[in-house]
């Protein structure tokens, strides 16, 4: 049977319902213009896990697990579960983690990129300025012939289910509330939707991500290489409608001071985000592309995950993540060592496959 979303149409059904599932789980809890944020969400849980100490960011957030099982769910169903990886594993941890570094001192991963502009936070401009710098930059190895290697695809299927197991213990602590987990009491890990509800939106959204390959980076980064805007369509749709329901609900506030979780310091907001895209783009898609892969049984995307989730917890332990005042006290020495890594990976593997 065809695949629906895969057609221009379907592409753009399946970016206005991840944007009214976002808007929705905002109503239902979620902190401001932050109905999905992979980087904010991973950073929670690396905090209710207490590999932070950062205590207004510390919550297991269900909708991450959900994202990834309803991948796994689907692509079981649709014969897409395809363990696979090898591929420069150490090199995508560390593009992960410099890509959650980036994501915050910026305060966001691209998803909530554009649901900050659908709320009115200007600010997002300059960040969506530098993601699509970042962008740019990547494809520029990538037509030179940037490649991390070939992945393989003998390996077992139990490394392909480690990440789908992973989700489902993080979601039993949560729901059984083990006492060694952390729950912020004020800040934005103490904002979200109820428990049930914040998992059913994740299952929803890997279920339209995974089939319909819903990415905002590889939207930038088609329109750079080849000129095509199906992706582009769908990212269009979620942000037009995150707008339109922002403005239906009386959320949208345009300007940008005094924006939720979010800072004026338009150079490193812009440098942030050059670094998040540059990473993205590298290791082959933004952070919901990446769990859907992991949800696919692609082990180097769940690397890429797990380097997220230790760069949200090195952030936050030593200084690195922003907050509403502006920037963290070494967060631009970071953001600089992170482009310098992006860079250099850029340029050595474009040369070794050469």
């Amino acid at each position: 049977m065809k695949n629906i979303f895969a057609t221009k149409w379907g592409i753009i059904l399946a970016g206005a319902a991840i944007g009214t599932i976002a808007i929705a789980l905002q109503f239902w809890g979620n902190p401001p213009n932050m109905g999905f944020c992979m980087a904010c969400f991973l950073r929670d849980i690396a905090g209710g896990l207490k590999l932070h100490t950062a205590a207004p960011v510390q919550y297991i957030r269900p909708e991450i697990p959900g994202i990834l099982l309803g991948a796994t769910l689907i692509a079981v169903l649709k014969g897409e579960f395809k363990p696979r990886g090898g591929s420069s594993p150490l090199i995508r941890f560390f593009l992960g983690f410099f890509a959650m570094i980036g994501a915050l001192v910026f305060l966001g991963c691209p998803w909530r990129a554009y649901l900050r502009l659908a709320g009115g936070d200007f600010n997002a401009i300059t960040g969506l300025a530098g993601l699509a710098t970042g962008i740019y930059i990547g494809t520029l190895f990538i037509k030179k012939g940037f490649n991390l290697g070939r992945a393989r695809t003998s390996q077992s299927k139990m490394s392909g289910y480690l990440m789908p197991l992973m989700m489902i213990a993080l979601m039993l602590m949560l729901v059984y509330d083990f006492s060694m987990l952390a729950f912020s009491s004020k800040g934005p890990g103490a904002m979200h939707a109820p428990i049930i509800i914040s998992l059913m939106g994740g299952l929803l959204v890997g279920y339209f991500a995974q089939r319909s390959r819903f990415c905002t980076i590889g939207a930038i980064r088609d329109i750079f290489i080849i000129r095509n805007y199906h992706l582009f369509l769908g990212v269009a749709a979620f942000t037009l409608v995150a707008f339109i329901l922002n403005l239906i609900m009386g959320n949208f506030h345009p300007g940008f001071e005094n924006q939720p979780i979010a800072h004026t310091d338009h150079l490193w907001n812009f440098l942030g985000m050059v670094l998040s895209g540059l990473a993205f783009v590298l290791a082959g898609g933004c952070p919901g592309r990446q769990i859907i892969l992991a949800g696919e049984g692609n082990t180097d995307s769940g690397i890429f995950v797990l380097g997220m989730l230790i760069g949200a917890a090195v952030a936050h332990n030593f200084g690195l993540a922003s907050t509403p005042k502006g920037i963290g006290e070494y967060g631009a020495i970071a953001t600089i060592i992170g482009i310098t890594y992006t860079l250099l990976v850029g340029f050595v593997m474009t040369k070794r496959i050469k």
